[in-house]
């Protein structure tokens, strides 16, 4: 299981597609993700000042692009999806407050 956060209002925007990506993936070419390990980290560095946040569990055997562990920050190995998110890979959808 890997993990996505994403702001309601971007969740909202693509609410009826089957398919999800998030505003920075024509820029960068893949999706941030991480393990439910990094899951604090990630809420600390990238999100302490927002609100309306959703954390997207993947089942990655479902993922129809390839993911892949790459460096970031530390040196830590943080999962890339390259490609759209298809929505049948999400097994829940959790609010985080």
């Amino acid at each position: 299981m890997i993990y996505h956060v994403v702001s309601v209002a971007d969740w909202n925007r693509q609410a009826s597609a089957s398919i999800y990506a998030p505003p920075t993936f024509e820029a960068e070419g893949f999706i941030h993700c991480c393990t439910k390990a990094q899951l604090k980290g990630v809420l600390q560095r990238y999100y302490q000042d927002h609100t309306d946040l959703l954390l997207l569990h993947l089942d990655e055997s479902k993922l129809e692009f390839t993911v892949k562990y790459e460096a970031a920050t530390n040196n830590e190995l943080f999962p890339h999806l390259y490609g759209v998110l298809n929505k049948t890979a999400i097994t829940s959808i959790e609010k985080i407050s």
